[in-house]
């Protein structure tokens, strides 16, 4: 799965591509592993580490999720095209805010200020004078367990 999101990140054209991973993980080889060695403290922890890692010369970052191997190419190229008039970017879709998120890096310190497994949720739905909300036609699937890892095997072989 972590092959999927890190190709999507290429497609779209991303550079540096960072991935938050547990330890034992390994990533392809252009990828820059930030190891997570605790990830029971949920997906903020994640967010924090990686934003971290970022170099200081990138100007924005997407946020890609790693249980969301379907993801559109579009998706990330619409949020990407729809930067400029507000720090935080966000695919929406049927009312919801959804990833994937770009975050300008004036909007970077908002990451530390994300609790538990809710990610940017929280800060998007509290500060909608923030974000460009980018209308989505359709909602990735999350890949959580094997069953749902199933599910999409089997969805295009009918």
């Amino acid at each position: 799965m972590l092959e999927a999101v890190v190709a999507i990140a290429r497609e779209a054209g991303l550079d540096p591509i960072l991935a938050v991973v547990p330890a034992a993980l390994e990533v392809p080889g252009d990828v820059v592993p930030v190891r997570n060695d605790d990830p029971e403290r949920g997906l903020s922890h994640s967010l924090r580490l990686g934003f971290a890692a970022l170099p200081g010369e990138v100007e924005a970052a997407v946020v890609l999720l790693g249980d969301q191997p379907t993801l559109p190419v579009a998706a990330v190229n619409a949020i990407v095209t729809a930067r400029g008039s507000r720090p935080i970017v966000a695919a929406s879709s049927a009312g919801l805010v959804l990833p994937p998120v770009l975050l300008e890096r004036s909007a970077f310190d908002a990451v530390a200020l994300i609790h538990g497994d809710s990610g940017l949720r929280e800060i998007i739905r509290s500060n909608p004078q923030l974000v460009r909300q980018v209308p989505m036609d359709t909602v990735p699937a999350d890949v959580d367990t094997p069953a749902d890892l199933d599910r999409l095997g089997s969805s295009g072989s009918d």
